[in-house]
């Protein structure tokens, strides 16, 4: 599992390409020029990446030291009803391990889904259903080197409620969660406003799956917008008028020695808020360890 706190971006920044850079191939050591250490490639549309591609960012990413996870395609519903759609499902994770294991991925980030009726019934058949899911990725091996992370949603009709979450991990101890601090703050309509908020949801993880599994999180972490039905968009450290703020949070994980992999999701300046929040942490650790 992790070692220690990384950070990175999720897919290339504007600035990755008005460099003059075109392959993903090319990202991992150019993140690493930056102090980052982390990347996570997005599946969201569908998975389309050919064997010699993967193995191009796997040999990257090896030699940088940069540790890749990706997201499967934003189609998963752990909700979803009839064989047709629960095969589809299965074929997406199927599809998105084959690829991130190809590529040298040791996380797999998930949305879980949504779906009509009583919210405790929609959610006991998303944990019946990745139940089911996690049989069919063990019968091919799928599951080997390779941790699946659900990530908390923004929109107040998605299932991913932090609550949701621990669930979900609860189906299986290889499950981690893939905590979205701006999703979390979007779908509670401003909910995280200090340091509070941030050790009120890192007790409830500790509580609700273990220290290993909230010690070594998947975090996901930008400033966003919201209105009244929950997540809108992405922004960027810079734009100080959305939340969450982050020095709170990196100092309540340098506190509590937390070792995450931390991902921004900033709208096209992901890498260099990666650097930021990187910045902003390590000076909450020198802090830390004054005080210890």
């Amino acid at each position: 599992m992790n070692d220690h706190i990384r950070f990175g971006p999720s897919g290339n920044s504007d600035s990755f390409y008005s460099e003059g850079y075109k392959r993903t191939a090319e990202a991992p050591a150019w993140l690493r020029a930056r102090g980052l250490d982390a990347f996570e490639y997005s599946f969201g549309h569908g998975v389309r990446m050919g064997a010699e591609t993967a193995e191009s960012i796997r040999l990257a990413a090896l030699e940088a030291g940069v540790r890749m996870s990706i997201h499967l395609p934003y189609f998963v519903n752990l909700a979803a009803q009839g064989e047709e759609k629960r095969a589809a499902n299965i074929a997406y994770f199927v599809e998105g391990l084959t690829a991130g294991r190809a590529m040298g991925a040791t996380r797999a980030v998930f949305h879980p889904g949504s779906g009509k009726g009583e919210r405790a019934v929609v959610l006991t058949r998303a944990c019946e259903f990745l139940s089911d899911i996690l049989a069919a990725l063990d019968g091919q091996g799928l599951l080997e080197g390779m941790t699946l992370c659900a990530e908390t949603m923004g929109k107040v009709n998605q299932l991913g409620s932090l609550e949701e979450v621990v669930a979900l991990c609860g189906v299986d101890k290889r499950i981690w969660p893939a905590v979205d601090f701006g999703h979390l703050h979007c779908r509670g309509l401003g909910a995280i406003r200090g340091r509070q908020d941030y050790v009120d949801i890192l007790d409830a993880l500790e509580e609700g799956i273990g220290m290993e599994r909230a010690r070594t999180m998947h975090i996901h972490f930008s400033r966003m917008e919201f209105t009244a039905g929950g997540e809108k968009m992405h922004h960027t450290l810079a734009d100080t008028q959305y939340g969450p703020e982050f020095e709170p949070l990196a100092e309540e994980l340098a506190l509590r020695g937390y070792a995450p992999v931390v991902i921004c999701e900033s709208r096209g300046t992901q890498a260099e808020d990666a650097a930021s929040l990187r910045a902003i942490y390590d000076a909450a650790a020198c802090m830390a360890a004054g005080q210890k």
